[in-house]
């Protein structure tokens, strides 16, 4: 198949499926539980049913999409860890002995790892992607961290790698991230997009002391004030403050979208793609389903502006896709319940009389 561009899979994107929408929620106050007892399983199943277009909405496959990259700004000394970590973990991933590689074992989910711009060089390997928009971002406290070109190339990138995970069979795709230094990128991003304070938009990363977290604050604020990337304009946004895997997950976002699929969010990282991917096409907020509330600071406020809510909270800040992992068994246990569970009619159970007021609580 013909590649896709970005253009393109923003004008797949479309609004998710209303009417399988009010018919899932007729099924669900239809099934053998008192309304609302499942909670937030009720919830995503409904909106599963709206992404897939069927009141019975089934998960077949799952896929993680996990893009690498270097930044520049790590020689502002914003992180603890060597740049050649990036790489080496890469290598970890493909060798099976990353976590993303454990859960993905354990859940059934296909990896899909992508060098979009590691800065050392990986051993070529049968199952990684290379995209390479280059040897890792320039530094953003000197200037842009990338080209135009090769943000969108980025994208496009991620767009269609989307677009392979869907027609391979995946219902679920999550998306995942590796790079040394990419917390300081995406605070910015989250900055920019939100309108936040870097001091409210930037965390501990791998674990600065307060006096580092100081400093990367202010590295942060000197790449906004180099660089004025335009909020109303996220393109530029990934260009001037991004990261190349940043691109690529916006891009896996969108094309997720397109594919009318279920585009599961990790933590930060992910987040920062995300606020980029919405402000690319807006609707793809109702295909996003967020994992987990890092423990990164910055995320929350991410959260909040895509009005999305976390599926768990386990104080988690890895990356590599870990919590969209840890969510997708809650999410098929949302589809399997709407799918599978039985009526009051099909299984013979009486429900509430519905005309009657419920019954008062005893007196304690």
């Amino acid at each position: 198949m013909e590649p896709i561009t970005l253009e393109q899979a923003i004008r797949r994107i479309g609004p998710v499926d209303a009417g399988a929408r009010r018919r899932a929620e007729a099924r669900q106050l239809r099934l053998t539980k008192p309304p609302g007892s499942l909670g937030r399983l009720e919830q995503v199943s409904v909106q599963l049913a709206g992404i897939f277009g069927t009141e019975k909405p089934r998960i077949q496959g799952k896929a993680v999409v996990v893009a690498a990259a270097d930044h520049g700004v790590v020689a502002q000394g914003v992180t603890g860890y060597p740049q050649a970590v990036t790489g080496q973990m890469v290598q970890n991933f493909l060798a099976g002995g990353a976590a993303v590689s454990a859960l993905s074992r354990l859940l059934g989910v296909r990896r899909i790892i992508v060098d979009a711009g590691v800065a050392s060089g990986i051993r070529n390997h049968p199952d990684l992607r290379c995209l390479s928009a280059g040897h890792g971002t320039k530094d953003i406290t000197q200037g842009p961290a990338m080209s135009s070109r090769q943000a969108e190339r980025c994208l496009t990138a991620g767009v269609n790698l989307a677009v392979e995970a869907a027609r391979s069979g995946a219902d679920l795709i999550a998306v995942g991230d590796m790079g040394i230094g990419n917390t300081t990128a995406a605070s910015a991003i989250a900055a920019t997009v939100t309108g936040k304070s870097p001091r409210e938009t930037t965390g501990k990363g791998t674990g600065r002391t307060p006096e580092e977290l100081e400093r990367k604050v202010e590295v942060v604020h000197r790449a906004l004030a180099i660089n004025r990337p335009d909020p109303g304009n996220p393109l530029d946004v990934l260009a001037k403050v991004g990261g190349f895997e940043i691109g690529v997950l916006a891009g896996v976002i969108l094309g997720g979208s397109a594919m009318r699929r279920a585009v599961v969010l990790d933590g930060f990282i992910s987040g920062a793609a995300a606020l980029l991917a919405h402000r690319l096409c807006p609707a793809t907020q109702d295909y996003m389903i967020a994992s987990h509330r890092s423990d990164e600071q910055g995320h929350q406020a991410i959260l909040t502006c895509l009005g999305l809510s976390p599926l768990l909270d386990l104080g988690m800040r890895l990356g590599e896709g870990s919590g969209a992992l840890l969510a997708m068994p809650i999410i098929e246990a949302a589809s399997t319940c709407l799918c599978e569970m039985a009526t009051f009619d099909e299984a013979g159970v009486s429900d509430r009389d519905r005309n009657e007021a419920p019954a008062e609580s005893p007196s304690p």
